[in-house]
């Protein structure tokens, strides 16, 4: 495992621009985006390089697919699947869609949804009854008042109602200890649900669903698209990345603001020094800094357009 190594020396198993095509797959909050002001600010040359090369920047992330509509458009990500809700949700644009398997989108950017989990009403009712029945102690984001969630997020409130359309997941702030958290954990088990845990919230959704099988299918839809296997990057901050970050070539763990585990199996596994897109460049500049890197006044150029 490679761990804090110098983004000037990169390593020897890195390919060139050359060889087969790239993916990236990116954690959001606290990851590409701040953990405090949610801005992106150091990650935009890379950003506009990845998109000069025609490199898929995809966001993987536990926010609502209502949340990342605006967020796509100020990342210039409109052209690039998404997958929302930690799995939960699949986002396809036109260009990823295939004509057989898909039908048209209808919403106005022409997205085609997959929804990989559960519906949210089944999630909430089976909330309700084991916090009766284990005396759980925990509170979903749907019983928090609008106010609450600003002050725990950060969001204004335009953009707290859009982390609340919830269609696959439920997040929950636990107040019990982890013993409890483990018996809560089991009895969602039993109704084919399960437990991750992000930055600030754990989240509830469908056994079937996690970051790492959306990726997974992801790139399985990229190699029936384009016909080759891409060479894929994935970076994350929160235990709910692991899977992601285990379904990539290549994994970055981002420094969080958090005491968490975040323990990838992944064998090509980076640890970033910085946090956020401070340390979402330094993990990009480790792996494919030597063939596409942001150097020149172009890429600058479109970073600030």
């Amino acid at each position: 495992m490679l761990e804090h190594a110098s983004a000037s020396a990169p390593p020897a198993d890195r390919v060139d621009e050359s060889g087969p095509p790239r993916l990236v797959v990116t954690d959001l909050d606290g990851s590409l985006l701040d953990h405090h002001s949610y801005d992106a600010t150091p990650a935009k040359p890379w950003l506009a390089r990845l998109k000069q090369a025609k490199i898929p920047v995809i966001p993987v992330t536990s926010k609502t697919r209502a949340e990342l509509l605006p967020l796509r458009e100020a990342l210039g990500l409109t052209a690039t699947p998404f997958i929302a809700e930690n799995g939960a949700v699949i986002g396809l644009p036109p260009g990823w869609c295939h004509a057989r398997l898909d039908r048209p989108g209808s919403g106005r950017d022409g997205m085609v949804i997959k929804q990989a989990s559960v519906d949210i009403g089944f999630i909430r009712a089976r909330l309700k009854v084991w916090r009766k029945r284990l005396d759980a102690r925990f509170t979903p984001m749907s019983e928090l008042t609008l106010e609450d969630l600003i002050g725990l997020t950060g969001l204004d409130a335009a953009e707290a109602n859009l982390a609340r359309q919830r269609e696959g997941s439920e997040p929950l702030l636990w107040h019990g200890d982890e013993a409890s958290l483990q018996t809560f954990r089991l009895a969602l088990e039993g109704d084919g649900l399960q437990l991750t845990r992000g930055g600030r919230f754990c989240h509830v959704m469908g056994s079937a669903s996690d970051k790492g099988s959306a990726v997974t299918w992801l790139i399985g839809r990229f190699r029936a698209l384009r016909g080759r296997e891409p060479l894929s990057i994935g970076l994350g901050d929160g235990p709910n990345d692991v899977s992601m970050l285990n379904a990539v070539d290549q994994a970055v763990v981002i420094r969080g603001h958090h005491d968490l585990t975040v323990e990838p199996t992944n064998p090509h596994l980076y640890r970033t020094r910085a946090p956020g897109p401070d340390g979402w460049v330094e993990g990009m500049s480790h792996w494919w800094g030597d063939t596409l890197a942001p150097t020149g006044p172009r890429d600058a150029k479109e970073a600030n357009a």
